[in-house]
């Protein structure tokens, strides 16, 4: 695979030299398309953006690629898979991009995925979960940069089995990754602890959840334990009427994203405490890379970084590998 993703990458660089690609050849510019979902996911892509943006004065500053200077046009794409098809067209045929990058949502990522392989042209899906974008709807255009849903659910389900919990309730967002996150714990509990039931699901739509309803629903149902994959407004939310009515209390609870800074900071001193979660310490990891970044990162945006930071600078870094 990382051959292949090497051929793809080459392929792509050197229409930008050969003319290809588009425009952009005629400059001593190499362009990236961007798009994503800023207004529907700020507190991620936010960061996000300062992360793509250190990572290009880095590239430029090192002489480029391939001598050429690494410009990102970059475009909202309102979350919807309509519209970011839209925008993936647009930058292409206007802006005269050599490939693109970016997506936040599963759906608008299998979208734009599907326009790559249409278009034949390289897409790096930044952050989108679903597994679906490089399984069964992959393309050889499209590489995603994250583990993906069933990774992240499979990271916490050793510790969900130990703690051999018989009724479990899940609640997550209705739309792809959700659905994906909930198949992937049904499935891979009911293969290592048999006899593991599920007493309640709750899919409220993403950005809509009526949190008070929902655990109102969870606690009627006396579940042992529960799995989540709400994140973002979502989660805040859903933990705040929680802890209200003593929803969490003596339960184990397990949510894919929680830990990520971006979701786990607005809650300040209503974090619940002993949940198991996936997400970015940064403040413990001590890699000499993770260093550098930490300290350009902070230097720029005198900020520290959040996953999406490190998401924004990690594609653009993929982006510009050879």
């Amino acid at each position: 695979m990382k051959r292949g993703i090497k051929a793809v990458f080459g392929v792509a660089l050197a229409a930008a030299l050969t003319g290809g690609a588009g425009a952009a050849s005629a400059q001593d510019t190499i362009k990236l398309g961007e798009m994503n979902s800023y207004k529907n996911f700020a507190a991620f892509l936010e960061p996000y953006k300062k992360g793509w943006e250190l990572a290009v004065d880095e590239i430029n500053a090192s002489g480029g690629l391939l001598g050429k200077k690494l410009e990102i046009v970059s475009r909202d794409d309102n979350g919807n898979p309509g519209d970011a098809v839209r925008v993936a067209e647009e930058l292409l045929n206007r802006e005269k991009v050599n490939f693109l990058i970016g997506t936040f949502p599963s759906n608008v990522g299998l979208a734009v995925a599907s326009f790559a392989k249409e278009k034949k042209v390289l897409f790096i899906a930044a952050e989108p979960l679903t597994d679906k974008i490089v399984w069964d709807q992959g393309n050889r255009y499209t590489f995603r940069l994250r583990a993906s849903t069933y990774m992240q659910t499979a990271m916490l389900v050793p510790d969900a089995v130990k703690l051999n919990k018989k009724r479990w309730a899940i609640v997550y967002p209705n739309y792809e990754y959700g659905q994906a996150a909930t198949a992937a714990f049904k499935k891979l509990m009911q293969e290592r602890q048999p006899g593991v039931e599920f007493v309640i699901e709750q899919a409220p739509p993403l950005g809509k959840i009526e949190a008070g309803a929902v655990a109102d629903a969870i606690a009627a149902a006396k579940p042992d334990a529960i799995f989540s994959s709400l994140f973002g407004p979502d989660l805040a939310k859903f933990v705040r009427e929680g802890n209200t009515r003593e929803l969490f209390k003596g339960k184990e609870v397990f949510n894919l994203l929680a830990g990520e800074p971006e979701y786990l900071d607005p809650l300040k001193d209503e974090t619940p405490a002993g949940w198991y979660v996936t997400g970015y310490p940064w403040q413990d990891i001590k890699t000499p890379e993770h260093t550098a970044f930490l300290n350009a990162y902070q230097a720029k945006f005198k900020d520290y970084p959040r996953l999406g930071s490190i998401v924004g600078y990690s594609t653009v870094l993929s982006a510009a590998a050879v």
